[in-house]
């Protein structure tokens, strides 16, 4: 096995700013695949860097592109892979998570400390191991896990701004910034949003719609919080949506999607939908988009499309 190992040609794309990885881990890894297959280097420089270099990689007949970052490389490595549109020939991706929530791959089942995840693809690898899985689409870019519209991107916009001023990451960062947004700036009293779906009418009065192709939406350290419990990358997208945004409607909906409940969120106020293959969310003002906890600025309208067995992991 380790004489076919040596015929594989990886490419390492690497974030030299993700959260929980120093340079020295970083060498480590190098040097574990470096020891089984014919290894390349190369390191993000701006955003969306990630994206070129998987695209060029792809392009280039690699076999296997790895991604050690967090999930925002994880999301660019996958849109360059896929810049031509799923294909058996595009190569398989691998991840060794150092991000701070790193919420695709352990949806995906690797550890979440990147030197035993490093150790899970090199024994996938050796194996000849792969899952193909499901993508969610938003516009033309591709989402692992989640995209939203309001309040959660309002919260993904705010946190990059104070990770660019020197702040780290961590949980209690975005439960900071959340509570700020929540109770300061965000518009609590007019609901922009409008879900649009084949062969329904439109649903109106909607202040945050989450869409999530995988289950949780995210990390609070170990714990999980998952809005769209039923989401898998075997089906469709699914969509969380709030129709009241006061206060105490708000925290009846935490109750029910932290632990140690992490139930299907129920309630009047409430649209969670399961499954679907194609829908539009229209705004009546420009609003927060994110995707994968990458702010991409504001949207009028986003059309959300399910892709069934989009990319190959090497899990």
């Amino acid at each position: 096995m380790e004489a076919t190992l040596l015929h594989v040609r990886a490419l390492l794309i690497a974030n030299p700013k993700a959260t929980t990885t120093s340079r020295r881990a970083r060498d480590v890894l190098m040097r574990a695949f470096a020891g089984e297959v014919r290894l390349e280097l190369a390191e993000t420089q701006r955003r969306g860097h990630a994206t070129e270099l998987a695209a060029q990689a792809a392009g280039e007949g690699y076999d296997v592109v790895i991604a050690l970052g967090g999930d925002g490389t994880v999301n660019e490595a996958v849109n360059g892979l896929l810049a031509d549109g799923p294909s058996p020939d595009v190569p398989a991706l691998a991840i060794v998570p150092t991000g701070s929530a790193n919420v695709f791959a352990r949806a995906l089942g690797m550890q979440n400390n990147p030197l035993d995840a490093a150790g899970q693809v090199l024994e996938a690898l050796r194996a000849g191991r792969s899952r193909t899985v499901g993508l969610g689409q938003a516009g033309s870019r591709y989402f692992t896990f989640c995209a939203g519209l309001g309040l959660d991107a309002e919260v993904v916009h705010a946190v990059e701004k104070l990770r660019d001023s020197g702040s780290r990451a961590y949980s209690t960062l975005y439960a900071r910034t959340a509570l700020r947004q929540f109770f300061v700036l965000t518009d609590r009293r007019r609901p922009a949003l409008t879900l649009e779906a084949p062969s329904k009418p439109p649903l109106g009065h909607i202040f945050i719609g989450i869409v999530s192709n995988t289950a949780p939406w995210t990390y609070a350290g170990r714990w999980p919080i998952d809005p769209n419990p039923r989401a898998s990358f075997a089906t469709g997208l699914d969509l969380f949506a709030l129709r009241r945004f006061d206060v105490l409607s708000t925290l009846g909906v935490l109750a029910q999607i932290v632990p140690p409940f992490n139930r299907l969120p129920r309630g009047g106020h409430i649209l969670g939908l399961h499954d679907l293959p194609e829908f539009t969310l229209r705004s009546r003002r420009p609003i927060a988009f994110q995707v994968d906890g990458d702010y991409l600025g504001q949207r009028e309208f986003v059309t959300f499309r399910s892709v069934p067995k989009a990319v190959r992991v090497v899990i």
